[in-house]
């Protein structure tokens, strides 16, 4: 296995507050960092920024990062310099003093990572522009936009691979959702042709409960989902940009503080949406997926679907908004018959070629297969992406398992009344003549003359409604648009109605949910005011420095605060999250939160080891110095040691005097009275 680059793990702690990297960072950091092409595919909040903002401080130069959101670019580098980094972007929303900014720190050879859309590739000056500022490595975010198979394709996207070829430098290409066909479109576009060093790294989000419901009441539903997550921030995505507006409107009639997005809104008030959800804790945003990629709120606590999703890639991609900053976060998806039906012939009717319509159906058929699952939701979901898990725990149906029942016989019973009524009719006809119903259409239509009339009297419409459903959901029916939507079988159902083979479906057990649940509390009752208190200060500093609160501190960071209750610098520098510039600029405000008092004024060079095993020598070190300042026996010249001296020896760790004696602040007389004492201090310490 690869170890990351030796400096890699002390930018990883001093500058984003780290201690460890999550699984699969560092292999790719190093690679990236040893200037290797590399095409990484990480589930969304898996860290996948991490692995090109950490590199672009190990290497000479300046990162290019093209990425396809204003509002995603800006986020980043609001965050990499509230974390100590010098970054900029270059965007059509720059004020003029902004651009100017990155300019002069380009020409200064200061700037490290620099952001931009993939829309400048085509302007000739931005290749001139690029050439001279010393660039030493691209890094392409959601390089899925390069692919006609790709879910959120951007032609522009198709300029980065010339790009390569004129700085000639190597890239590192990142995304969450990469099937074989993006995968390899995306190596023919970038690279040539020629194999990158690839990383599949593992899928799981652990952290993400996994939810589905029949729609029943879905309204009703997705206001007691978020009743029990009240005040904590969340999306719920909708089918259409109608119902973004009314759900958010029978949110704030619920007392929530919420509001719609879509494709459809002014451009501004799109902006003004961005920015509050960015800066606001506890706001709920109804949307459509336009609301996309430019998400970059780690502290994201809930995700629902109102409506089903299009695709398993699709669905994955915005429920991983939620619960980014690795804390527990919680999803729900509604679906229903004609969710399924839409999305069928939404399929049907499109222009795409056969062979694209069979690849939409069969990722359609996924996600149908995660919605009527039968076992753990977590073990289908990564069974789609290559990926073997045990039960997981933390979605619905590892909580209360289904149940099940032989559906042979009922499967049988609903293919042969189809068949039997010309394929022409959809769920509702059906199920009146399983049922015997006694109505103008079936005796118009001589369908109570059938032999299958009345034969399905052991279940009610309901039941049958579910068993339809379940059917489409495994692809043994589709709706078809040529006949409005009526049902004809597919070849999968064939051995079914012919007795060869077996099915079993779930019992649906569809019950009200409940109209005020209790909420869900980040912290036990107990830390619930200290983290309150920790979250209203960090939304004045938040607003002070005008950036959204989490750019401050992710709420993971501030959980662990309310429950490990730091009260000096040190411990405060080992909660994760915390970086040696956060913790310089707001340790003192946060650790006054925790403890009620001001904390005592530490020198600056014993500041810069705060958390570090060097600040617990620097303490023995200055302990063994103020004993010795006049000698063994107290009467001898007085002599003192600088604090920086003693961060030097603390840091450099010398092994003998002579060594000590190269250390800036250290004569031979120093060397004399303190040398013997200090090096037995370091041989302790390890």
């Amino acid at each position: 296995m690869l170890v990351a680059h030796p400096d890699a793990s002390a930018i990883l702690k001093s500058t984003f507050g780290f201690d460890a990297f999550r699984p699969g960072q560092a292999e790719i950091v190093e690679a990236v960092a040893s200037g290797k092409n590399v095409l990484a595919i990480m589930p969304t909040g898996g860290g996948k920024s991490l692995c090109f903002q950490l590199p672009a401080l190990m290497r000479d130069g300046v990162t290019v990062v093209i990425s396809p959101l204003i509002a995603l670019m800006r986020d980043q580098v609001r965050g990499l310099r509230e974390a100590g980094v010098e970054a900029g972007a270059l965007t059509s929303g720059n004020r003029p003093e902004e651009t100017d900014a990155v300019w002069n720190a380009l020409e200064q050879g200061s700037l490290k990572l620099l952001y931009i859309a993939p829309e400048r590739l085509a302007s000739g000056g931005t290749e001139r522009m690029l050439s001279r500022a010393g660039v030493s490595l691209i890094a392409v975010d959601e390089a899925h936009c390069v692919s006609q198979w790709g879910h959120d394709f951007r032609p522009d996207y198709l300029r980065i691979g010339a790009l390569r070829r004129a700085l000639n430098v190597p890239i590192a290409a990142f995304t969450a959702t990469a099937d074989a066909e993006t995968r390899t479109e995306i190596c023919h576009r970038l690279f040539d042709d020629q194999e990158p060093d690839i990383f599949l790294r593992g899928f799981d989000r652990p952290n993400l409960s996994l939810a589905f419901e029949v729609k029943n009441q879905p309204r009703q539903q997705i206001l007691s989902f978020a009743a029990a997550r009240k005040g904590q921030s969340g999306i719920v995505y909708c089918g259409t940009r109608a119902k973004t507006e009314t759900l958010a409107q029978g949110l704030r009639e619920a007392g929530h503080n919420a509001c719609h997005y879509h494709a459809g809104m002014d451009v501004d008030d799109r902006r003004v949406v961005e920015h509050r959800f960015n800066a606001e804790d506890g706001l709920i945003v109804c949307a459509t997926v336009a609301f996309g990629m430019g998400v970059d709120k780690p502290d994201i606590r809930w995700v629902a679907h109102a409506d089903l999703p299009k695709s398993i890639e699709s669905y994955y991609q915005e429920i991983g908004r939620g619960g980014r900053d690795g804390a527990p976060a919680d999803t729900l998806t509604l679906y229903g018959s004609d969710d399924i039906r839409f999305r069928r012939q939404q399929i049907d009717e499109g222009l795409a070629p056969p062979e694209r319509k069979d690849a939409d159906h069969a990722r359609l058929n996924a996600l149908l297969g995660l919605a009527e699952a039968q076992g753990c939701r977590r073990q289908v979901l990564l069974g789609y992406f290559g990926e073997e898990a045990e039960g997981c725990g933390n979605c619905d149906l590892c909580e209360k398992p289904p149940e099940l029942f032989d559906a042979s016989v009922a499967v049988q019973k609903a293919l042969s009344a189809m068949l039997r009524t010309g394929e022409y009719f959809g769920a509702g006809h059906l199920i009146d003549v399983l049922l015997g119903a006694d109505n103008d259409k079936i005796r118009q239509r001589g369908h109570d003359r059938l032999s299958v009339f009345g034969v399905g009297t052991e279940f009610d419409k309901r039941q049958w409604q579910a068993v339809f459903r379940q059917m489409m959901g495994r692809d043994l029916v589709r709706p078809d648009p040529a006949r409005h939507g009526a049902f004809r079988m597919t070849e999968a159902a064939r051995p079914i109605l012919r007795g060869e083979a077996s099915i079993t479906l779930r019992k649906d057990t569809i019950t009200k949910a409940p109209r005020r649940p209790a909420v869900k509390m980040l912290v036990s009752e107990e830390d619930a005011p200290l983290m309150s208190a920790l979250k209203a200060k960090r939304r004045a500093l938040a607003e002070d420095a005008r950036v959204p609160a989490y750019v401050i501190f992710t709420d993971k960071t501030l959980i662990e605060m309310a429950e490990t209750r730091p009260t000096t610098l040190d411990a405060m520098a080992r909660i994760s999250g915390v970086g040696a510039t956060k913790l310089d600029r707001y340790g003192d405000a946060f650790l006054q939160v925790i403890t009620g008092d001001a904390p005592e004024p530490i020198h600056p060079a014993r500041r810069a080891l705060a958390g570090r095993d060097a600040g617990d020598v620097f303490d023995r070190l200055m302990e063994a110095s103020q004993e010795l300042m006049r000698g063994d026996d107290g009467t001898g010249k007085y002599l003192s040691i600088p604090h920086t001296t003693l961060r030097k020896i603390a840091e450099r760790k010398p092994d003998s005097l002579d060594a000590m004696a190269r250390i800036n602040g250290m004569n031979d007389q120093k060397v004399d009275r303190f040398g013997e004492v200090f090096l037995e201090v370091l041989r302790e310490a390890g």
